[in-house]
């Protein structure tokens, strides 16, 4: 006689901290591919962001076995959710949950085929369709290879950057997104404070390229978390661009964070600039991602 399968379970939780706590065996066997999820949490168990009102996390079970897990965190509409990679059965056993509760997604962001299933469970049931907003690529670091030739240096960014940070983090979501030409489907954004760039200033989690005393470019990096470290943003002004300093800087924050750990980052797969530049300075590909927008249908 077969043995029975062991039961989807969804525990929610609307502390961070034991969230990280309980999920850490399952947050330890993936640490880049859950990194969004645990360096986001991390910063609110911390206070270094305060949670929007309604913010959840949650832990997929099959049984005793931890099988993925969840938020929706987000401060910006439609309020999408974030999964980590996860198997099929945990994905459905997620949109089963969200259902019962009542609570229609905004979207589904992460991990393929998981962020999918439930965008799509959940628009089955609520009404509605699915689109994908932004198709994305999660990358590690191998060996890096820093670029040779570029004038100028690396420097952690000041308070006295704090203006010019800011401009640029800003600036940053339109950039990009003008770069990969998809800026029609982009869901919403978090637009950073001055108090949260002064806050990664102290940090040291902003590097600025110079030149002759003038900032053309700026990388963010997130501090590691679970020995891995992201990526985010990677801005240069268009007046400034094609000459090369996007590539060195990555390069100088990628170095910075390998010394403590392993190093990722998100590219869009819309945007080829982005995906050569990454590919050349040493990041290998390690998952698909993408995000879902549910779109409710007209009454």
């Amino acid at each position: 006689m077969s043995k029975p399968a062991a039961m989807q379970t969804v525990q929610f939780f609307d502390d961070p901290a034991a969230f990280l706590d309980a999920g850490e065996p399952l947050f330890a066997t993936d640490p880049v591919g859950c990194n969004v999820l645990t360096v986001f949490t991390d910063r609110i168990a911390r206070g270094d962001v305060a949670p929007d009102p309604g913010s959840w996390w949650a832990l997929l079970r099959e049984g005793d076995r931890l099988m993925g897990a969840a938020m929706r965190t987000a401060p910006f509409e439609p309020r999408p959710l974030w999964l980590m990679p996860m198997p099929d059965g945990a994905a459905r056993a997620l949109a089963r949950a969200l259902i019962e509760r009542g609570e229609h997604p905004g979207g589904a962001n992460g991990g393929l085929p998981a962020a999918r299933i439930v965008a799509e469970d959940c628009a089955r049931h609520f009404g509605g369709t699915v689109e994908v907003s932004m198709a994305t690529r999660l990358w590690e670091l191998g060996e890096l290879r820093v670029p040779t030739g570029v004038p100028g240096r690396a420097r952690l960014a000041t308070y006295d950057d704090l203006a010019l940070c800011h401009a640029w983090y800003a600036d940053f979501p339109r950039a990009a997104r003008e770069q990969a030409g998809n800026a029609e489907t982009a869901q919403g954004e978090h637009q950073p404070t001055e108090d949260d760039i002064a806050q990664r200033i102290e940090q040291e989690r902003v590097l600025l390229w110079e030149v002759d005393g003038e900032v053309v470019h700026l990388t963010g990096m997130s501090y590691p978390v679970l020995g891995v470290g992201r990526i985010a943003p990677v801005y240069t002004p268009e007046e400034h661009r094609g000459r090369g300093y996007g590539a060195a800087g990555v390069a100088a924050a990628s170095a910075r964070l390998q010394e403590r750990g392993r190093v990722c980052l998100f590219t869009d797969l819309d945007n080829p600039v982005s995906n050569h530049l990454y590919a050349t300075l040493g990041y290998e590909p390690l998952v698909d991602m993408a995000n879902h927008t549910l779109v409710s249908r007209e009454p």
